[in-house]
């Protein structure tokens, strides 16, 4: 027998096991009704009444549905109220600018987008058959208690197009299919250990992956889902204190903000020899590792993907065998990326671009072809990154392959933020490039010659760039120069420019 695997296994267990127990509870503080405490049943029952309502809108199977917004239990419901009932979810980075957002939206057809309210007077003018507020507006789509049309499973089918700024101006949609999710929720939830007496609190975007899939681990196993609107370190501690959190994600700009917050905390640090903390984005310094050991009495677990592996293809969890090590060089340990994830084949080819395998890699980019052919070629996944694999197994990064720079664990394509800076009157030539940042991992940086004759200012360049894109994606410094260093066939040698900026770290990326 073979039955297909699709992410309305997760809701559907979960209502069915824990119907009673309440499984989120949502952000009080936050600009549309907070919904409160939701037990599992009522979470199954409002993600059908949006299958229904949007079945009321006339959206057919398939139809892509947008969601632009903080995380909140409505981010929750939108991602098994679509995906689950054959629909496709399309979760949007709410730090994109509206043009950005704009363009997702009409280039993958979404016919209808829900807006966090905070966003409204932004993006509320992107044009899309059917516009939603989420609050009282976006609610009126919950046609709780009517049976949506039934869909015929599938797990080839695409659940979920999430966009990533890659290496070109525009971003790609990667098109992640049933499959991949659930596979990747399984060994996600397998490596971390995840179980029905967890608490997990929602320190990572939803949209970011999906929340690297935990929304599904999490609810299949009828974990508890803590949700936090917006990172701030004391309130992150107020939370696993409050609701007895066991397990969170995120970049390592969260780890710092925790340690921070922890050094001003009165009293016993809560969630010691309780918390899991999950890391990737960019791996972060040994010191901020044995940090977390030390300072917080949280496991520290580092992992390494991209939004096109649904992330998890590598995993590093502290080992039996390193029991007896000091704290310091457990972290050495823990600085690797780690050994492949269960289902997952990893290599390196001979200019050191890390390759990957397995049931979690993307089905396609979504009207994007050439970008799939090149990603996929030779029955590998292309990710990128350099580096190679030791003697004992583990990944290690060592620089990017791709143009891409990534802060606070977001992606930034420097060919974007070249694009729009070239854009302004004053710029004869632009090179973007990530320098080392003691807080995000890495910061962008311009460098640019100007034009003959022509005056601007780095507060110039930066507020040009603020007006068109994502204020992570700007400059956070500017530096003038009398030309840029470019091979005999004028392309930019973006290894030199980089250089002195990482003459002192040990590896090409923070």
């Amino acid at each position: 027998m073979e039955v297909p695997l699709t992410i309305a296994d997760h809701l559907r267990r979960a209502s069915l096991v824990y119907g009673d127990r309440v499984g989120i509870i949502d952000e009080a503080d936050q600009p549309a009704s907070s919904l409160g405490e939701i037990t599992y049943r009522r979470f199954e029952e409002l993600a059908s009444g949006l299958a229904a309502g949007l079945d009321d809108l006339g959206l057919p199977l398939g139809a892509r549905v947008g969601i632009v917004s903080h995380n909140s239990a409505r981010v929750l419901v939108h991602l098994f109220g679509t995906s689950a009932f054959g629909r496709v979810a399309v979760p949007i980075n709410f730090r994109l600018s509206r043009d950005e957002v704009d363009y997702i939206v009409q280039h993958c057809g979404a016919e209808a987008l829900i807006i966090d309210p905070e966003l409204e007077s932004t993006l509320g003018d992107i044009p899309v058959n059917h516009r939603f507020i989420a609050d009282e507006e976006s609610d009126s789509l919950y046609k709780v208690g009517v049976e949506p049309q039934p869909w015929e499973p599938s797990e080839g089918a695409t659940a979920t197009i999430n966009y990533t700024s890659g290496t070109t101006a525009r971003p790609k949609g990667v098109e992640m299919t049933h499959r991949n999710l659930w596979i990747n929720a399984a060994t996600f939830g397998w490596h971390t250990g995840v179980n029905d007496r967890d608490v997990y609190l929602h320190t990572l975007p939803m949209f970011h992956c999906n929340g690297w899939g935990m929304p599904y681990a999490m609810t299949g196993m009828g974990a508890q889902h803590i949700v936090l609107r917006k990172v701030d370190g004391a309130e992150i501690l107020r939370r696993v204190e409050q609701h007895g959190v066991t397990i969170m994600c995120g970049a390592p700009a969260v780890v710092a903000a925790v340690l921070d917050a922890a050094a001003e905390w009165d009293g016993p640090i809560p969630g010691r020899d309780r918390v899991r903390i999950v890391v990737a984005g960019a791996p972060p310094p040994t010191r901020t590792i044995e940090r977390v050991e030390t300072e917080l009495g949280w496991e520290f677990i580092q992992i390494y993907g991209l939004t096109e592996t649904a992330p998890l293809l590598t995993i590093n969890r502290g080992r039996a065998e390193w029991d007896e090590l000091t704290p310091a060089d457990r972290a050495v340990k823990l600085s690797r990326q780690g050994n492949p994830a269960l289902g997952v084949t990893m290599a390196t080819d001979p200019a050191g671009e890390v390759l990957a395998r397995g049931n979690i890699i993307l089905k396609s980019y979504w009207d994007n072809p050439d970008a799939t052919a090149a990603a996929l070629a030779d029955d590998w996944f292309h990710t990128g990154d350099g580096g190679f694999i030791d003697d004992e197994n583990y990944v290690n990064l060592q620089d990017r392959k791709k143009d891409v720079i990534i802060s606070g664990g977001e992606n930034v394509s420097s060919i974007e933020v070249e694009d729009c800076i070239f854009n302004h009157d004053a710029i004869a030539e632009v090179a973007v490039i990530g320098v080392p940042d003691e807080k995000w991992g890495e910061t962008v940086k311009a460098l640019v010659v100007l034009a003959p004759g022509a005056t601007a200012s780095e507060q110039d360049i930066i507020d040009h760039c603020r007006e068109k894109i994502a204020h992570y994606k700007c400059p956070t410094s500017v530096e003038f120069r009398d030309e840029l260093a470019r091979t005999a066939t004028g392309k930019l040698q973006k290894f030199k420019l980089r250089a002195p900026y990482w003459k002192d770290q040990e590896r090409g990326i923070n």
